[in-house]
């Protein structure tokens, strides 16, 4: 056997290349972007640094440490699990609930432990990278459907020969902010006895008064199953299946990010449940998000979507990337979607309108974004 020595290594020499087309190393944070205006971050509520919600992550670590220590099946499991999971069921309109470390092994546990080898996802173009993930990790058949498309949902699950069909979807799309239209995919799912997995992830706490668009489905609810994440307007971390007693009883035995996982930490558990609670009782500034993203869409002249996000259309990746860094240096930190990130490969801006900013932030923000792209009206 010929030994071939090298001081180079091929797999890295490729991991380099890569790396180097990127056009930039990650947000380059000013002292003014630190200190300004943040329109990047997921916490669409401002929830994150909430008294009520920092006091209660504050109380869990006092009384359960800072780690759940173990699996949840083995002692990693706390009342602050049981109470998170009882709040969300209840916002969502769901019987219950499992949490999980991440949104990200929420979705993963849902497909892998729902599906089997004789069913057929029928999952939307621009689902979330943990959604294709979870597909790829199944055993079932996966079909990938026109983002949107009713009609090619339709005829994948009539054309099937599987005994079993589950269909794909997020309830609001963070880069395009449209909505899938839930009710509509709930009469095609009855039709063809297929399953229906919604991912809140960006609907929880932003639509539906806070309770999501898939909390407005009250009949056939058992062939509902939602998945969210706490990491965005609950201002927290962790994810979270919602569905059947059934459903969790399935993810409890057979779901290997759920088993295998070390739990939650107790204090993201908390802190989430006060965040729900603020939610549930109306003490939320839920309905600012749909002002905020008026006002922001109004100034710039474009269309508005349905969840916290507004995405500003840039010409190139180039484009997009001097335009975040320019409004950077002047104290507004906003998020940059380019390719290979954007199902359709074009590149934006990514502004969070949060429910926490006032009218004259946005405003201002708006005349920033108008200024530095040129889209002022």
């Amino acid at each position: 056997m010929t030994t071939h020595v090298s001081t180079r290594n091929r797999i890295l020499d490729r991991l380099g290349e890569q790396a180097a087309q990127r056009l930039t190393d990650g947000l380059r944070r000013t002292d003014a972007g630190a200190r300004g205006l943040d329109l990047a971050s997921n916490d669409y509520l401002g929830l994150a640094g909430h008294p009520r919600v920092r006091a209660a992550a504050v109380q869990a670590i006092e009384r359960y440490g800072t780690s759940a220590r173990a699996s949840r099946l083995v002692t990693g499991t706390t009342p602050a699990h049981r109470d998170v999971e009882a709040a969300l069921a209840h916002l969502t309109g769901r019987e219950s609930g499992l949490v999980f470390s991440s949104g990200y092994t929420a979705n993963l546990a849902a497909v892998t432990a729902l599906s089997g080898p004789d069913c057929l996802i029928v999952s939307d173009a621009h689902n979330h990278a943990s959604l294709i993930d979870a597909c790829r990790l199944s055993r079932a058949a996966v079909h990938r459907t026109p983002h949107l498309s009713l009609e090619a949902i339709e005829q994948a699950l009539a054309g099937s020969s599987h005994a079993e069909a589950i269909v794909l979807v997020e309830s609001v799309y963070s880069v395009l902010g449209d909505a899938a239209d839930l009710p509509a995919l709930l009469d095609l799912c009855v039709a063809y006895d297929a399953l229906l997995i919604i991912d809140e992830a960006h609907g929880l706490g932003v639509v539906g008064h806070g309770r999501g668009a898939a909390a407005a489905l009250t009949e056939h609810s058992d062939r509902v199953v939602v998945t969210a994440t706490l990491s965005k307007a609950l201002g927290s971390q962790g994810g979270a299946v919602l569905g059947s007693p059934a459903v969790r009883e399935a993810l409890v035995n057979t779901a290997r990010t759920f088993i295998f996982d070390t739990g939650l930490a107790p204090a993201a558990a908390a802190a989430a449940n006060a965040s729900v609670d603020l939610i549930a009782a109306g003490e939320a500034p839920v309905s600012r998000i749909a002002d905020n993203r008026r006002s922001l869409t109004d100034a710039l002249g474009i269309a508005e979507p349905a969840g916290a996000v507004v995405s500003v259309p840039m010409p190139s990746a180039e484009a997009a990337v001097t335009a975040r860094d320019t409004l950077a240096v002047n104290g507004f930190t906003v998020g940059c979607f380019r390719p290979p990130s954007v199902p359709d490969g074009v590149s934006r801006l990514r502004v969070t309108c949060r429910g926490d900013l006032s009218t004259e932030e946005v405003l201002e923000a708006a005349a920033a974004i108008g200024e530095t792209t040129g889209m002022s009206r």
